[in-house]
């Protein structure tokens, strides 16, 4: 366990640099109030985690400890957005259609609110 954790963190570390890299690079280049650069961060991040997915289910293709590198250390540093995809595509998948609407429904609605709620909060302060 202690392994893993220290495997996740590497990879975390490298995703999370990386993703300010992309951020800075977008916001340098395109001068606009759209969040380009985390949406593209967002979009290469559900490609690479279902390239990872896939490979992982390949036999001899990927490690244990190189999929929690890349899937949980470097996507999750460089954007939950991915895993938050990967989990929609597997219930999906296993036919879960009302648990796909109501997990994207509340993450969406609920994570806007406790943001908003967050702000207000430390207004308020």
């Amino acid at each position: 366990m202690t392994k893993l954790f220290f495997i996740v963190g590497m990879g975390s570390f490298l995703g999370g640099g990386s993703r300010f890299l992309v951020q800075q690079y977008f916001a340098k280049q395109f001068a606009t109030s759209f969040p380009l650069g985390t949406m593209v961060i967002n979009i290469v991040g559900c490609f690479f985690i279902g390239v990872i997915f896939s490979a992982s289910q390949k036999a001899n293709i990927m490690t244990n400890e190189m999929r929690v590198f890349l899937a949980t250390g470097f996507c999750g540093g460089f954007t939950t957005f991915s895993s938050f995809s990967l989990e929609n595509y597997t219930m999906l998948r296993d036919g879960q259609i009302f648990n796909v609407f109501a997990y994207t429904g509340l993450s969406v609605f609920i994570g806007f609110l406790a943001t908003y709620f967050g702000i207000q909060l430390i207004k308020i302060l």
